[in-house]
C-alpha cells in the first residue's frame, strides 16, 4: 500500500469514480482455468471461451500496475471441499449435467479445491502475500472472510464504492455482459461506476 492519502479520479459513466488507492482494493474474480480455458468447466457446458480470455491481458495490465505501486489486491475462486459438504445439492443437480460439480473432468474434479481447473490461471497467479479468498457461492462475501481482510487492509468496510472495468469482466454470452454493464452504471449509477483499464492506468500514473 502506499504510503499517504491522494484522492485520484477516473474518467467513468455515470460520472468520474474518485478514490484514495491506499484505501483501495483490486478484486480479480474467478480467473480459474476451469472458466477461461479450453477444457475447462466452461467449455464443457458448451461455452465458447474466447470472450472471457480477451479480458485476461487488461486485467494483468492493471495487476501489473497494483503490484509496483504496492496497492491491495485480492484474488477469489468458486469451489467446493472435496466431500462437496459446502455444495448444495440444488447447486449439483441444476443443468442435469452429465458431467458436474464434483465429476471428474480433463482438469480433475470440477470445481473442487485444489484441483487443476479450480485454480486461478498462470498469467494472473497470485503472488504469495496477495489474499485468495476461496468461496463456495458467486458471492464474494457469503462464507467468506472477504469482509475481514478488506478490513484489515484499510480497504473500506460496508459501503463499498465499486468501479467495474469493462473490458476486464467478460461472459459466455455478451448480451448478458451488456446488461450487467448498462445496470450498474444506470439511474446515475445506482450499483456503481464503469470504466476500463486504460482510463483507470492514465489516472494511477499519478503515482508514479
Amino acid at each position: 500500500m502506499s504510503g499517504t492519502s491522494r484522492i485520484l479520479t477516473v474518467d467513468a459513466e455515470p460520472y468520474e469514480f474518485a478514490f484514495d488507492p491506499s484505501e483501495t482494493a483490486l478484486l480479480v474474480i474467478d480467473m480459474q482455468r476451469d472458466f477461461v480455458e479450453r477444457g475447462g468447466f466452461g467449455e464443457m457446458l458448451g461455452n465458447d471461451v474466447t470472450p472471457l480470455r480477451r479480458a485476461i491481458a487488461p486485467t494483468r495490465g492493471v495487476l501489473d500496475v497494483f503490484r509496483r505501486a504496492r496497492l491491495t489486491v485480492i484474488h477469489t475462486r468458486e469451489g467446493h471441499r472435496p466431500d462437496l459438504s459446502d455444495c448444495p445439492p440444488s447447486k449439483r443437480a441444476r443443468g442435469r449435467l452429465t458431467v458436474g460439480i464434483g465429476d471428474l473432468g480433463p482438469m480433475g474434479r470440477v470445481l473442487v479445491r485444489g484441483e487443476r481447473g479450480h485454480d486461478i490461471i498462470d498469467e494472473l497467479k497470485p503472488l504469495p502475500a496477495e489474499p485468495v479468498i476461496d468461496k463456495p457461492g458467486k458471492g464474494a462475501f457469503y462464507a467468506t472472510d472477504l469482509e475481514l481482510v478488506l478490513g484489515d487492509r484499510k480497504a473500506n468496510d460496508r459501503g463499498y464504492e465499486c468501479l467495474v472495468l469493462e473490458d476486464c469482466v467478460a461472459s459466455y454470452f455478451p448480451q448478458f455482459q451488456a446488461a450487467a454493464i448498462a445496470m450498474i452504471k444506470a439511474q446515475r449509477g445506482i450499483f456503481g461506476w464503469v470504466s476500463t483499464s486504460g482510463r483507470l492506468l492514465t489516472a494511477l500514473d499519478a503515482l508514479s
